[in-house]
């Protein structure tokens, strides 16, 4: 009795302890499916005592202003709300229907920079406005924040962080840029593919010649879209102190990154670069009675799930007319986020939901496959539980994430523009039967698994050791204010060369004069 009652006096201690010297976090999100991400690590934060703030936007269409996790702070920023977000799905999903070819893919990036400006455009106006409310930076400023907390796919929460002097954290997989990576590591195109070229770590010649185009082209897209917006706000507000925008990404303290090696190919990092690959995983709850039941019915044969995310849940008629009939083709139950009309071919074993508890799924013993397009989120939950993949990419990183999955062999890929239900059920029934797609996600699952620390924890071990030393300015690299020149010792070769060039000239011309001393004897 004595023992239980001083192990209940410690536990309480503890919690005391760790709320009473709980840190301040101000949080500046990016909305939708990078919410999910971020929403975990200020659950986690929350849990042991931290205080959070969040900056919103007042069209948030995911981020609540009213939260026991969290206190709110909305302005009026502009990026997307839903119907914005719904109308981008539509028109990139109608141009991806035609097909995979240097056009489309010209025709989505054309149309991706446009709305991203605009949102970029917005964000920078909001963030002016903030600046020039003394009342709110007094705030602020007299809230004492630990650090900052941001997601640089949007500068807001970059610039904000500087103009407060607090530590930055990143939760990262995009920069404003492009891939985190190229922002800090040592990123040789000859063997770090590229966003969008669906390439290994092992190129021929013609593959790393494609590599650095589509590296060039993707750059000059991503700098007409922030660049000039970015540049202003920073001139205006940093002066001759920065140069270059995107130092202020670069000068983060800490790069929380949303993957890890299970998933990326091997390359060069940075110590204040931390994997989190998977976080957001969890081990599978008890599913509700009658989607249990369902599953339960599905016998030896197992369950096919479907979801193609938040984004692009509905599909157009006629390819949902095909997915539909291929499943009705099988012996397996599925079990398929559909928004929509009813498909006309829908089998017996098909259930159509509107949401699903996709992670307690992947993680039910009698799924066998996950049809999937490719988001983030996705793969690394399927890695997590070892469900091998049935891929339809649409747009943004989801081919590049799915020809990971390929190349490693956990994964199959269907171009949905020119699927049909034979096509589809053929992929399929490969995915389901031939033993080497399961086999080869749970070995990945386990390698995944294979680590000390869970991502989770790792990430919030060292967003506290942040907070705790007042930043990590011992782990940040400073080779993003060398010019090229400089970082790439052309200064150095050039003068070697030209001490080299001026010893063989010397030499040349004393052995020339002894040579003519001699022929004068």
């Amino acid at each position: 009795m004595l023992s239980h009652l001083l192990l209940l006096v410690l536990a309480a201690l503890s919690v005391f302890l760790s709320v009473s010297t709980g840190g301040k976090v101000l949080v500046f999100p990016v909305d939708g499916s990078h919410w999910v991400n971020m929403k975990v690590i200020i659950e986690e934060l929350h849990s042991r005592g931290h205080d959070i703030t969040v900056v919103r936007s007042s069209s948030s269409w995911l981020i609540k202003a009213e939260s026991p996790l969290y206190t709110s702070l909305t302005v009026p920023m502009g990026q997307f709300d839903y119907d914005e977000v719904d109308d981008l799905a539509t028109a990139l999903l109608n141009i991806r229907m035609k097909g995979r070819s240097s056009s489309t893919e010209s025709e989505i990036m054309n149309l991706v920079v446009e709305r991203f400006a605009e949102n970029h455009k917005n964000i920078c106006t909001v963030v002016t406005k903030m600046f020039e409310d003394e009342s709110l930076m007094r705030s602020l400023r007299d809230a004492k924040y630990d650090l900052v907390l941001t997601d640089p796919a949007f500068g807001g929460g970059v610039f904000l962080a500087h103009r407060l002097r607090l530590p930055l954290v990143l939760n990262v997989r995009w920069t404003v840029r492009g891939e985190a990576h190229l922002a800090i590591a040592p990123s040789p195109l000859s063997y770090v593919p590229s966003l969008g070229a669906e390439l290994t770590d092992k190129m021929t010649f013609f593959q790393r010649l494609h590599n650095v185009m589509i590296y060039m082209g993707s750059q000059y897209y991503f700098s007409g879209m922030n660049e000039p917006h970015y540049t202003d706000l920073t001139k205006r507000y940093f002066g001759a102190d920065v140069t270059d925008y995107f130092s202020l990404f670069q000068d983060a303290d800490l790069w929380l990154m949303r993957n890890d090696f299970t998933f990326e190919f091997p390359r060069p990092t940075m110590p204040n670069v931390v994997y989190m690959g998977g976080f957001q995983c969890k081990p599978a709850k008890p599913l509700p009675v009658d989607l249990e039941e369902f599953v339960q019915s599905s016998g030896e044969h197992g369950v096919i799930i479907m979801s193609l995310g938040t984004l692009f849940a509905k599909l157009p008629n006629d390819v949902t007319e095909e997915i539909a009939a291929g499943f009705a083709q099988l012996p397996q139950k599925v079990i398929w986020r559909h928004q929509g009309p009813k498909p006309s071919t829908l089998g017996n074993n098909t259930l159509l939901v509107d949401w699903m508890p996709q992670n307690d799924l992947l993680g039910h013993p009698k799924t066998k496959v996950f049809v999937a397009h490719g988001g983030t989120n996705g793969v690394q939950e399927a890695i997590y539980h070892g469900v091998p993949i049935l891929g339809l990419p649409l747009v943004f990183d989801q081919p590049d994430n799915l020809s990971r999955m390929v190349v490693r062999g956990t994964a199959k890929v269907v171009d949905i523009a020119t699927m049909d239900r034979a096509a589809f059920l053929e992929a399929l029934k490969e995915v389901l039967y031939e033993p080497s797609y399961r086999e080869n996600m749970q070995q990945l699952s386990r390698i995944h698994h294979d680590q000390p620390m869970k991502p989770l924890d790792r990430a919030i071990f060292w967003i506290e050791f942040v907070m705790r030393n007042g930043g990590a300015p011992h782990l940040r690299t400073q080779s993003f204010r060398m010019s090229w020149i400089v970082y790439h010792s052309v200064d150095v070769m050039v003068t070697l060369m030209t001490a080299l060039l001026l010893l063989l000239l010397i030499l040349f011309l004393i052995t020339k004069k002894c040579l003519s001393v001699l022929v004068k004897k």
